[in-house]
C-alpha cells in the first residue's frame, strides 16, 4: 500500500454537513445499502437544494454534495461501502446536481468563437484564450505579499484537488483514441511520476503540506474550504466522469496546463520569500519545467489533434477550456479578496 493509499485509508467520514442534501447524503452513506436502501428516493432534496440554491456554482450545500458523490468514484471514503457508488438513487441524484451545474456553467462562461477544427487553429484559439485574462493575480499576490498563514491557507484550498493531481482528466483516457489518447497518456504519465511513486505529483504536494506543517491526508481540510473550492475541483469531475463530456475534459486540461507553469514559478518564489526549503517548494519547481512541457503537448497533440479527428467536439473542447478558466478564476479571486481584505480565506477563518 503507497502512503497516499494509506492516508485514504484513514480519511474520516461523514465530514460536517453543509444544508439539507449534504445531511442526508452523509446519514445514508454511513449505513450499509442494505440497511437503508429501499424506497430510497434523493432526488427531490436534490431539486429541493438546487431550488433553494441563488447560484449552484457558489452553494455550500450542493457542491459539498456533488464532491462526496464524485468521492464514491475515486474511492476517497474508503469507510463507504463500495455497494453505494452506482446506487441507482445516488446517480439519480448526482444527475439531478449535474444538469443545474452544467447549466449555470454554460450560461456564465463566455466560449470564444470557434476556429476550424485542426491542430494549428485549435492550438492558436486556446493561446488566445488562455493568454487573455490580465485581472488582479493570486500568483504575484503570493511571491510579493502573502504571510505564512496565507501560505498555509493557499495550501489547504490547493489540498482539495492536488492531493490527487491528474486523477479526473485520466477519466479521457479510454474514451480516446490514437493521436489524442497517446499525448493524454504522456502527460498523465509524467504527472505520476513515469513509474516512481515518489514523483507522483500528488506525493508531492503531500510532502510540501507535511514539510509545511500541516495534514497530508486527503480530505483532512475539506469542511474549511468554500464552496467555490469544491466546485473547481467538482467541475473536472463532471467532465471526466460523462462520457458525453469529452470534449470539455480534453479542453479543461489543455487550458490548465497552458496556465500552470508561469504561477507555479511564482508560488515557489513566494514560498522561498519567507525562507522555506526545497522540501516546500519542489511540488511548484516541478511544474515550472514539466507544464512547459505538457502546454504544447495539451494544446497541439491532445485538442488540437482531437478536434481534427473528431470536429463534433470542438464546442466542447472551447467550453472546457473556458470553464477552467473561469471556474478556477472564481476560486483564485475568493483567496485574494479575502487577503486583501485582511480576512481569512478559510471557512473557519483560521488556517
Amino acid at each position: 500500500m503507497s502512503v497516499l493509499q494509506h492516508d485514504l485509508a484513514v480519511t474520516a467520514f461523514p465530514m460536517e454537513a453543509r444544508g439539507p442534501l449534504s445531511t442526508r447524503l452523509t446519514a445514508i452513506l454511513s449505513q450499509g445499502p442494505d440497511d437503508s436502501a429501499q424506497g430510497l428516493d434523493l432526488s427531490p432534496v436534490a431539486e429541493a437544494a438546487v431550488a433553494a440554491a441563488s447560484s449552484v456554482v457558489r452553494d455550500d450545500d450542493v457542491q459539498l454534495s456533488l464532491f462526496i458523490l464524485y468521492g464514491l468514484h475515486y474511492g476517497s471514503f474508503p469507510a463507504v461501502s463500495a455497494d453505494w457508488e452506482w446506487h441507482p438513487a445516488l446517480v439519480a441524484a448526482r444527475r439531478v446536481l449535474e444538469r443545474a451545474f452544467e447549466d449555470e456553467l454554460r450560461a456564465t462562461v463566455a466560449v470564444p468563437p470557434l476556429p476550424r477544427p485542426t491542430r494549428v487553429a485549435v492550438a492558436r484559439a486556446l493561446s488566445e484564450l488562455t493568454s487573455a485574462d490580465s485581472g488582479p493575480s493570486l500568483s504575484r499576490y503570493i511571491a510579493k505579499k502573502a504571510t505564512r498563514e496565507q501560505l498555509g491557507e493557499f495550501l489547504i484550498q490547493r489540498s482539495v484537488y492536488t492531493l490527487r493531481e491528474a486523477d479526473p482528466h485520466s477519466w479521457a483516457i479510454p474514451r480516446l483514441t490514437g493521436r489524442a489518447k497517446a499525448a493524454l497518456v504522456e502527460i498523465q504519465a509524467d504527472e505520476y511520476g513515469g513509474g516512481r511513486p515518489a514523483r507522483m505529483h500528488s506525493e508531492i504536494f503531500a510532502t510540501t503540506m507535511e514539510e509545511f506543517g500541516l495534514d497530508r491526508r486527503y480530505g483532512r481540510y475539506v469542511d474549511e474550504v468554500p464552496a467555490i473550492t469544491l466546485a473547481s475541483l467538482n467541475v473536472m469531475s463532471m467532465f471526466g466522469l460523462n462520457r458525453r463530456l469529452l470534449g470539455a475534459i480534453v479542453g479543461h486540461l489543455a487550458a490548465f496546463e497552458m496556465t500552470s507553469s508561469i504561477p507555479n514559478a511564482m508560488y515557489a518564489n513566494g514560498f522561498r520569500r519567507l525562507g522555506y526549503g526545497v522540501g516546500v517548494t519542489a511540488y511548484f519547481d516541478e511544474h515550472v519545467a514539466a507544464d512547459a512541457v505538457h502546454e504544447q503537448i495539451a494544446a497541439n497533440d491532445l485538442a488540437g489533434a482531437l478536434a481534427e479527428d473528431e470536429p463534433a467536439l470542438l464546442p466542447d473542447i472551447l467550453f472546457g477550456a473556458a470553464a477552467c478558466l473561469v471556474v478556477d478564476g472564481w476560486a483564485g479571486a475568493h483567496i485574494l479578496d479575502s487577503w486583501t481584505a485582511d480576512r481569512s480565506s478559510l471557512r473557519s477563518g483560521t488556517p
